[in-house]
């Protein structure tokens, strides 16, 4: 459980107050350039997405997890611009772009509702719904609670599917994947893949996919990150690789991927207690895709992070090299310059 503080930043400076039963932000942490209006109860994951023709209108969708909770959608200045009430306990939330439907490509964001036991899918950017109310998750089974999800889009197709991780579950078959189509002007999902270990130590809910390299990647919280392919169609449920088991506080959670290139870059992984992010070549290491290692450790000023997400796009003269966003307590996330994290990885080669 998380503990709450009040963030209230000044111009040109950060104040944060927390309770001592937190870590404290660290003195080198880094300052965001902004800090969005706090949700009115807890947010949890966010998730960004690209205006298509200009940039600099892009949205950060972020989720505010209560039982009267909602998604909250947020310009680069951290504005609340619009939101989506009423939906019980959203928990994580991912976009793709360009889902058919009724013949027209559709940007999707799509996130759990946890106390339904569904999964809720709006279109962006104006967030109407397209799932006539939710879409069942996890059926027949007795352990439902959805957490975590993720999108991939298979590079061969387009094809978009949605990775539903879930508050407790089996050691093994943990996830379900189900494939997002057009259900005659809203959106139908069939379950087309069970997979994932699970340590039994706490719970699974970051999940992120890397849609070029074809992998996807969860928290086993306590435990390490897990990987595996992406692509149902390619039968194969084995474990890729399990890093990062001796590299966290406590609760290894939020994940983000940033691609410098089609295939190289960075993973970066909440150490949630430490309010640091650890980071993990994309590629892997020594000729090795499934090798780990840590490259650094990025103190930022975000405090007990569940969620983050990350993008390289040009956004503004701020962002340049792309922005990454990550919760914090105090109901709030926070925005960071690429360039920031950049300098203090480059610091460590």
């Amino acid at each position: 459980m998380r503990h709450f503080l009040i963030a209230i930043t000044t111009i040109g400076a950060l104040s944060i107050s927390c309770s001592d039963k937190l870590a404290p932000v660290k003195p080198n942490a880094l300052k965001p350039n902004a800090i969005t209006e706090p949700a009115p109860h807890d947010t949890d994951d966010p998730a960004i997405w690209i205006h298509p023709t200009d940039a600099s209108k892009s949205l950060i969708i972020g989720t505010d997890k209560d039982t009267e909770g909602g998604l909250y959608v947020y310009n680069l200045e951290g504005k609340i611009v619009n939101k989506v009430l009423g939906i019980k306990r959203p928990n994580n939330v991912d976009i793709a772009y360009g889902l058919m439907i009724n013949g027209k490509k559709t940007d999707i964001a799509v996130t759990t509702e946890r106390e339904m036991n569904s999964i809720r899918i709006f279109s962006l950017p104006d967030m109407k719904p397209l799932d006539n109310g939710g879409i069942p998750v996890f059926e027949g089974e007795v352990e439902r609670d959805p957490m975590g999800v993720s999108l991939y889009t298979r590079p061969s197709d387009k094809a978009i599917f949605a990775i539903v991780g879930r508050k407790t579950g089996p050691t093994d078959t943990y996830l379900w994947q189900y494939k997002l189509t057009d259900g005659s002007g809203t959106v139908k999902a069939e379950l087309v893949r069970k997979f994932g270990k699970f340590s039994g130590k706490k719970e699974i809910e970051a999940i992120a996919v890397d849609n070029e390299l074809g992998y996807i990647y969860y928290s086993d919280e306590q435990s390490g990150m897990r990987k595996y392919v992406a692509d149902p169609d390619a039968k194969n449920n084995n474990e890729l690789a399990f890093f990062g088991q001796k590299d966290f506080k406590a609760d290894n959670e939020g994940i983000a991927i940033y691609k410098k290139t089609a295939t190289t870059g960075y993973i970066l992984v909440s150490n949630q207690q430490d309010n640091t992010f650890n980071v993990y070549p994309r590629e892997g290491a020594n000729g090795n895709p499934n090798e780990y290692p840590l490259l650094a450790v990025i103190p930022t000023s975000t405090v007990e992070c569940d969620g983050a997400d990350v993008t390289n796009i040009n956004l503004n003269s701020q962002y340049k090299n792309g922005m990454f966003v990550a919760m914090s307590n105090g109901m709030t996330f926070h925005f960071y310059d690429w360039n920031q994290i950049q300098e203090l990885i480059d610091k460590k080669k």
